[in-house]
């Protein structure tokens, strides 16, 4: 609970005129921001918390920001839900976490980072007694401190995920064995108070997934059970995991595994909402300097809830369909050739969504964002070759202080299969699920306000282009 109150509308409304500033995407009202935490449907409205460091566009003090929706699509901000407490066990931060209903009561289960610093990380809950709209923290916590031996003198323990078996309630902590890798942690309690470590759920590899991991998911899909994690370290850069397999008396054992997104999404938040739909949510970082966001005055944004599945043991994704109805006017055209050149299109926008499917013949793709002049543009194409879907922003910008390396992903089409894209671009943000499975979510900063062209290119057939112009979600 915070006991300021922040005029969130004049900050959207100063902030407006910024081009490279999302507008259908879920974004703070100004400043710092970045993970999801505690997603959970109650009293028929989605409530979304997230981190948030509110003075400002930098890293920092961790609140939890709040806004609530009926649609996950539109929403509406309310007041900090959760700030440091001077002297406390979050004293330096309250960290990312969930939100669990513990017979009838919101409780929010979070990681508290003390006032010594980072090195100190521990679990606190707090609950609410009027909706989630304030909180009130247990007067005992924190309710977990101390970090398993196995995991060598680490001091990375965090992000709770929680969930309930019968009368039993268990939790996932984020960490790593030192020298293996990233490791999540289980833990299970009767009261969310009293907690005991069973065991390491899984454990990965320093050189593949990252020295350590964070904001663990793990739900079941289907007939399976699917672990999601983030992972980093030096060999590895911000990079989201995904793990399929069977969990049976509390161990995991996958099957499958892949790459959830291969650019700028990350630390992965999933709910089941009152559909028994599982979606999920994550941070889309900054692909720019921080000089550059905090001349902007906000950092970071969330992508576009997707729905995920489970098709032929690979986990699938699709934006929620209620993005629908943020779609404006519409173009829809078919059956291009393309022989190798370039194709302009008489379609402008710098919010828009895009349906395209392709039978490639060589390399195709769509350019985006791109000036009359062709001074600036961000070219999506496909290689079947090398089956290998690709962002090129090496023109995304005149600004060559913005990141401008090619974001790529391996891509199989199986034979007869055609190429299917959806493109969500919303200022500097460019969403990308190639044939449900794929994901790139990419960041662009074009200098130039008039860079809101489409061009196709390569060779192969168009078979189908929709572009949408979206509305924003703060239009309400």
């Amino acid at each position: 609970m915070t006991d300021t109150n922040y005029d969130f509308a004049e900050q959207r409304r100063s902030l407006t005129g910024d081009f490279h500033r999302p507008v259908y995407h879920f974004i703070a009202p100004a400043s710092w921001m970045n993970d999801p935490n505690g997603v959970i449907h109650w009293g028929g409205k989605y409530h979304l918390f997230y981190q948030y460091h509110p003075e400002s566009p930098r890293f920092g003090l961790a609140h939890w920001g709040h806004a609530i929706s009926e649609d996950a699509i539109h929403w509406q901000d309310l007041q900090v839900a959760l700030s440091p407490t001077p002297g406390g066990p979050d004293a330096t931060g309250c960290w990312s976490g969930c939100v669990v209903e513990d017979d009838g009561v919101p409780t929010a289960v979070y990681t508290g980072v003390g006032p010594e610093g980072y090195g100190q990380q521990s679990q606190c809950i707090a609950t609410s007694q009027d909706g989630l709209l304030s909180w009130e923290k247990y007067s005992g916590n924190p309710i977990l401190s101390e970090i398993p031996a196995i995991a060598n003198q680490s001091t990375d323990l965090r992000d709770p995920m929680i969930w309930r078996e019968g009368d039993t309630w268990y939790m996932l902590l984020a960490s790593r064995i030192k020298p293996l890798g990233g490791s999540v942690f289980l833990y299970r309690s009767l009261d969310l108070i009293g907690w005991e470590f069973l065991h390491p759920l899984l454990t990965g590899s320093y050189a593949k997934d990252g020295c350590v991991w964070e904001c663990p998911c793990f739900f079941p899909l289907g007939d399976k059970w699917v672990l999601i994690v983030a992972g980093k370290g030096r060999r590895i850069p911000f990079t989201v995991f995904y793990f399929i397999g069977d969990y049976v008396d509390q161990q995991f054992r996958p099957e499958s595994s892949g790459i959830l997104d291969h650019a700028y999404f990350y630390a992965p938040f999933t709910m089941e909402d009152a559909r028994g739909r599982r979606l999920l949510w994550g941070w889309l970082r900054e692909g720019r300097s921080e000089e550059a966001h905090v001349a902007a005055g906000w950092a970071g944004c969330h992508s576009i809830p997707r729905e995920l599945s489970l098709r032929n043991g690979q986990l699938h994704m699709a934006p929620v369909p209620e993005l629908n109805r943020l779609r404006g006017s519409g173009t829809v055209i078919s059956d291009i050739r393309l022989t190798g050149g370039e194709h302009n299109l008489e379609i402008r926008g710098a919010a828009l969504d895009i349906e395209a499917e392709f039978n490639a013949e060589g390399t195709v793709g769509l350019a985006v964002a791109c000036a009359s002049d062709e001074g600036e543009e961000t070219r999506v194409s496909y290689n079947p070759d090398n089956q290998l879907l690709s962002v090129n922003r090496e023109r995304s910008s005149l600004d060559q202080e913005n990141e401008t390396f090619a974001n790529e992903a391996p891509h199989e089409l199986a034979p007869g299969e055609s190429l299917q894209l959806r493109i969500l671009l919303d200022g500097s943000v460019l969403e990308i699920i190639a044939n449900g499975r794929t994901s790139i979510c990419s960041r662009i900063y074009p200098s130039r306000a008039d860079s809101q062209g489409l061009r196709l290119f390569g060779k192969g057939q168009v078979k189908t282009l929709s572009v949408w112009q979206m509305r924003s979600i703060w239009q309400q």
